[in-house]
């Protein structure tokens, strides 16, 4: 598992795939909450918090982790050498978790630089410190399941073609599904009594759950589900395959 895992990162910084993902993230971010004018714009909201970024954020990983994931078994079914991966003494589970955490290392590697905005808002709170920090911390916990969980719809993608676009394009649809659809759907009031049940199956609700501080075991097990259903997947995608 190791090995595949260095060699996932080897392969992500070894070409323009590391720097350009890790620099869209930290540019797009950046432009959106301190340059340009708007609801986003840190600088002219007249308080000190991070609501916009943990808000753009989510979005922005939803093209963002299946770019980077969608040649993770497409890439491996297209030139054959996944019946090579198969053949090394190695699992199944340990060639699938070698590129679930390359892929997720180079996800966290990313959101590592963005620490700077909370020590920013830290200092430009009035006075200095004046800042909810346990909201911050459980925000940036709940975009770490929130991105494992992308990272491993990505990698089951990968599975499903040989095309990387279409992998992408397959990815982008589910994340965006699982994170925004039920709960846009819970606030038609369809479901009377079930709206709010309704509402917990999405990502969403679980982000902004632990995004006040308060690490619900819920929310961690809702995540850890997400990620483990679509490992087991990509698991039974690749095995039957053989």
């Amino acid at each position: 598992m190791l090995s595949i895992l260095k060699k996932e990162l080897t392969s992500f910084f070894s070409s323009p795939i590391g720097y350009l993902v890790i620099t869209v993230y930290l540019l797009v971010n950046g432009l959106f909450l301190w340059v340009f004018e708007g609801d986003f714009n840190i600088l002219h909201a007249g308080f000190a918090d991070l609501n916009s970024y943990f808000f753009l954020a989510p979005w922005i990983f939803i093209f963002l982790i299946p770019a980077i994931t969608m040649r993770s078994f497409s890439d491996e079914i297209n030139t054959g050498t996944i019946e090579i991966l198969k053949t090394k003494p190695i699992t199944t589970w340990q060639i699938i978790l070698g590129k679930y955490l390359g892929s997720l290392t180079l996800v966290i590697i990313t959101i590592i630089p963005t620490l700077i905005y909370a020590f920013s808002i830290y200092k430009l709170g009035n006075p200095v410190g004046n800042v909810a920090i346990g909201t911050t911390l459980g925000s940036f916990i709940g975009l770490l399941f929130l991105a494992s969980s992308y990272t491993a719809i990505g990698i089951f993608s990968s599975t499903i073609s040989k095309n990387q676009i279409v992998s992408f394009l397959i990815a982008v649809f589910i994340c965006f599904f699982l994170y925004y659809a039920f709960e846009a759907l819970a606030t038609y009031n369809l479901f009377g009594n079930l709206d709010a049940t309704i509402q917990n199956l999405g990502m969403s609700a679980h982000f902004n759950s632990i995004g006040k501080g308060v690490i619900d075991t819920r929310d961690l097990i809702y995540f850890f589900s997400v990620s483990f259903l679509f490992l087991f997947l990509t698991k039974q995608k690749i095995e039957n395959a053989q």
